[in-house]
């Protein structure tokens, strides 16, 4: 069965040379989680968009030169069970390579402050 705007999705890819590709579930959780790294908090939606930008300049389809834009139209607080779940190593199937786990300290401001310092000296 096809999605609602299937004829209008053909015509613009066809008007537009434009490219279909996919990605993977662990595909798509990696490029989200390798965004997150840069401040962004990306939601499921953009990391696809992010995981097959990636594809595609891989294999040379974009090239350096090109100018290409990356519309996230969600935030990662609307998927924070994805969000978690990856970061917790919980997602069936999917490699967390970008993983950043929560670190659980007590509410003080030295116990803060001294495991900020231990993960600046390594």
């Amino acid at each position: 069965c096809n999605p609602v705007s299937y004829t209008k999705a053909i015509r613009a890819i066809e008007e537009t040379d434009g490219i279909v590709e996919q990605a993977t579930e662990n595909e798509l959780a990696a490029a989200a989680a390798h965004a997150d790294l840069t401040g962004m908090f990306t939601c499921p939606h953009t990391g696809v968009a992010l995981a097959v930008l990636t594809k595609l300049i891989n294999r040379g389809v974009i090239k350096s030169s090109d100018k290409t834009v990356v519309v996230s139209t969600a935030h990662g607080l609307k998927f924070t069970d994805f969000k978690v779940g990856y970061h917790e190593s919980r997602l069936e199937g999917v490699n967390t390579q970008y993983a950043n786990p929560a670190v659980h300290l007590p509410a003080n401001a030295d116990a803060v402050k001294a495991e900020i310092e231990k993960r600046l000296s390594h």
